[in-house]
Order: C-alpha cells, then structure tokens, then sequence
C-alpha cells in the first residue's frame, strides 16, 4: 500500500516517478559514455591525433589515450565509410533519427515524429523493428501534412531511407551498431542543413 505524505512531502509514487527519471538518465549517460569511447577509436582509425580528440572532447590527453590503449591497443580499428548511402540497417536508422529531428526543428516541436524523437536521445526509446516502424509512420505523417513547411529535400531523404530499410543489404560494418546510429545521425543532418 501506497503510502502518503502532508503537504510538504513526497507520496512514494511521486518518488517512484523522480527516481524513475534520475535512473533514465544515469542509463542514457552511461550509454554515451559508452558511445564517446568507440567515438574515440573511430576518430583514431580515421587518423585524427590524440591531441585533437581530446579537444574536441572535451576530455584530457591523457583520458583519450587510455580510452586507446585500453581497447585493442594492438589492433587498431579500420578507417569507417563515411558516405551518407550506406545500406545496413544501424545506419540507415541513424539516418532516420537525423531527418526526423531535422522535421522536429524545422517544425518548431510541433511535429508528430518530436515526442519519439526526444525519447529516443533520452534512451526511454530503442531501435527496435516496431520503435522503427512507428518513427518511420511518424515521419511520413509530417511530410505529408507538413509539404509547404519542409523543404524538398526532407521528402527525398525520407524516400532514400524508406526504400533501402524496406530492402535492407547484407553489410558487415567494423564500428558497433550505435557509433553506427549515430554518425548516419549527425552526417544526415549536416547533408539536410547544407554543411
């Protein structure tokens, strides 16, 4: 039985719920903590100094070549494909997470696809087929309801996306499926805006 408290205090189904958050975010940062260590062997296989890593970081020198020599020191990892049309399925996923937020931030927030997208950065939300599926239905329902507000070439990204998740190739990619995620992310991102 739940119990409660006056009006100064908490019943434990309000500190169930604030627990319940802290822990959403202790698991999305240990996932990104997670997630900048392979960023860092990737920048290292693509050439980048140890120097320059960390900067960019925000880490220590001496954090970034830990990170390097604490994982297959002796094998580093092979340069990654960087080009946007990739066929496997982590990034062709992290290329729909890219142009949904792009739809979200276009829209100001009021687009169907924001709620998920924000679940998904938050770690509430995985790339499951279904979690997929769902974004995808989302993002068509705001390309289709929101034409004149999104530029052309957020419908033609979403097409290329569509058609290669409907027909996924059989890819064996070097870097985990969530460096994968999110470089397609960010480099769908960067194509949408210009840079």
């Amino acid at each position: 039985m739940a119990s409660t408290a006056g009006e100064e205090g908490l019943t434990e189904e309000q500190a169930a719920r604030l627990l319940g958050d802290m822990n959403e975010v202790i698991r999305a940062g240990e996932e990104m903590r997670k997630l900048r260590a392979e960023m860092v062997q990737v920048f290292a296989g693509l050439g980048w100094t140890q120097d320059t890593i960390a900067r960019l970081a925000g880490m220590s020198q001496p954090a970034v070549s830990k990170q390097l020599t604490g994982r297959n020191a002796h094998t580093p990892a092979p340069p990654m494909d960087l080009t946007l049309d990739q066929q496997d399925i982590p990034w062709l996923e992290g290329r729909l997470w890219g142009l949904a937020e792009e739809i979200s931030e276009t829209l100001d927030g009021t687009a169907h696809c924001t709620r998920y997208v924000e679940a998904l950065g938050r770690g509430r939300k995985h790339f499951t087929p279904r979690n997929v599926d769902e974004l995808r239905r989302l993002v068509e329902d705001d390309l289709r309801l929101h034409r004149a507000a999104l530029p052309a070439g957020h419908r033609d990204a979403y097409d290329r996306i569509s058609r290669a998740l409907d027909l996924p190739a059989e890819v064996t990619a070097t870097a985990s499926t969530s460096v994968r995620r999110a470089l397609a992310r960010h480099l769908q991102r960067d194509r949408l805006r210009g840079d």
